[in-house]
């Protein structure tokens, strides 16, 4: 379980509210990225949103920026949208094919993030969660078995050695 799992968790999570979600996720992004139906999903967030086009205050300075983060295992891609926490819309697509990355590497601290720098000027971390219950930040999901999965991708498959 991630950093932000630990520290937000409540209740138990809405399984409901959590699959509704899953499906606004899968259509912003099928609108938004071609083939997108190709891409598995999860839900993270990054405090690097110079290159995004949704980003909002967290706290009082700290930039914030929910992204929708696809990866196809054939084409070893990651694809990140941003967007909302109420998923009322989204920005453009970022890809990053591992073949076109400078480096890549999982950041155990001070968070749990997957770091991507496309070049050797800047870096996307993705911060993800199995599931957070701050709805007025975050995007309201469970997502333990998919986070797994594209951990294990990331590791295995993305990740620079």
């Amino acid at each position: 379980m991630g950093l932000f799992g630990k520290l937000f968790k409540g209740p138990e999570p809405d399984m409901e509210k959590s699959a509704a979600n899953a499906e606004k996720l899968r259509a912003l992004f099928n609108r938004a990225v071609d083939q997108g139906d190709s891409y598995r999903l999860i839900v993270g967030y990054t405090e690097d949103v110079r290159r995004f086009n949704y980003g909002f205050v967290h706290g009082s300075k700290t930039q914030i920026g929910n992204l929708i983060v696809g990866w196809n295992e054939a084409t070893r891609t990651i694809v990140a949208v941003p967007t909302v926490p109420d998923l009322s819309g989204y920005g453009d697509p970022t890809y990053y094919r591992r073949e076109e990355i400078h480096k890549a590497y999982r950041n155990k601290y001070p968070t749990d993030a997957f770091i991507i720098y496309p070049d050797r000027k800047g870096y996307i971390g993705i911060n993800a969660y199995e599931w957070l219950e701050d709805e007025s930040l975050y995007i309201y999901l469970y997502q333990k078995d998919e986070l797994e999965a594209f951990t294990s991708f990331f590791q295995n498959e993305f990740a620079t050695k």
